[in-house]
């Protein structure tokens, strides 16, 4: 009897860590062709692979967002309209027993093209980037998920060096930072990273004391993230390729340093599109959709933050976009537009370097990729 109660235990150990290691992918895509709206996913931390777990019909969603309660799900809907506000965000509840998605509501997104949606801590305020309109909008979260009208829209204005591609401010991402006290907007059509602060209590967005940071002109900066120490930022810029490393303090971006994600020699147009830092804070990766079709990875000086380059992994596909660890760090997932497909890699914590593990998740153009626990 000793015996089998002793042998229970390790098993039962063993059952509640192979649970622990399920979690649910929820894919954003843009619809027409394979795909149909938002997908989920089960993954498993274990051995990298997934099964397709439920579906929600919706049109464009190409960027999603999760509450830090991880009961909600807000989308865009990436369209425009003749009167310069045919976009919408979408509320909808999740379901951690079944992993499905249950429609809230959607409102105006305020501009054409929403491409960005984020939630902030409290995960009362929902920010969207318009791309189109060069807007963004904030939007109150009722007490049951749901969005209430927007609260605040604020447009920009100006335009950059690059006229096909910069002809007026185009918002690529609303990103709230780790305190909450701010919001950080990169816009590729006026080469700024604009910076609001951010009242958590009125959803308010004021000029913050920096009210930007400049990038080179024509770059066109897309994407920002944080360094776990938060000490450091680090922006990708679109257009040039290239990643600025910005010292981090209470709102305020310094430039230490500008470094190109694009392969020695490699004059092609960059397409430069996410950007990421390791759960561990030792590397940074950064997607380029161009010819090149690779992950940069670069390792980051633990000191100062800045960057060296580690090496360049093809993405196996055609127009790499969002990409995203695992909760378990072990691996990184590419979304692939272009050849409908979720590339997984193994990531080795070393050196940062990427390994393919054969495993692909067939998905219709997907471009978002976001995490929920099964617990």
């Amino acid at each position: 009897m000793k015996y089998k109660i002793l042998t229970a235990v390790p098993l039962f150990l063993f059952c509640l860590f192979a649970k622990a290691q399920q979690h649910y992918l929820v894919t954003g895509t843009y619809t027409g062709g394979k795909s149909e709206g938002i997908y989920v996913y089960q993954f498993d931390s274990n051995d990298g692979s997934a099964k397709a777990i439920s579906s929600v019909k919706i049109s464009n969603p190409s960027f999603v967002a999760v509450s830090g309660d991880e009961r909600f799900v807000y989308s865009v809907e990436e369209n425009a309209g003749n009167n310069g506000s045919g976009g919408k965000v979408t509320a909808f509840a999740f379901d951690k027993k079944t992993g499905t998605l249950s429609y809230l509501n959607g409102q105006p997104s305020g501009g054409d093209h929403p491409c960005y949606v984020s939630v902030d801590k409290t995960a009362k305020w929902v920010a969207v980037g318009n791309y189109t309109s060069g807007s963004l909008s904030v939007f109150a979260v009722q007490a049951n998920g749901s969005l209430g009208a927007a609260t605040a829209v604020i447009k920009h204005e100006g335009s950059g060096p690059n006229k096909p591609r910069q002809n007026s401010p185009h918002v690529h991402a609303t990103f709230f930072s780790p305190d909450n006290k701010f919001l950080f907007v990169p816009d590729l059509g006026i080469d700024k990273v604009m910076i609001y602060a951010f009242d958590e209590s009125t959803g308010r967005l004021t000029a913050a004391k920096q009210a930007f940071a400049e990038s080179v002109p024509g770059s066109g900066p897309r994407h920002i993230c944080f360094h776990p120490s938060n000490k450091y930022a680090y922006l990708v810029h679109e257009l040039s390729g290239t990643v600025t490393t910005f010292k981090y303090k209470n709102g305020k971006l310094k430039t230490r340093q500008v470094i190109s994600s694009m392969p020695a020699g490699d004059s092609s147009f960059a397409g430069s599109a996410d950007i990421q830092v390791s759960p561990d804070g030792r590397f940074l990766y950064a997607s380029n959709r161009g010819e090149a079709n690779t992950i940069a990875i670069f390792s980051i000086n633990k000191n100062n933050g800045k960057l060296s380059l580690a090496g360049h992994q093809s993405t196996l596909g055609k127009t790499p976009r969002n990409f995203n660890f695992d909760p378990s760090g072990n691996f990184l997932l590419v979304a692939n537009q272009n050849s409908d497909a979720i590339v997984i890699f193994r990531i080795d914590k070393e050196t940062g370097l990427l390994t393919d593990t054969g495993n692909r998740i067939e998905v219709g153009k997907p471009v978002c990729l976001k995490w929920i626990s099964m617990k």
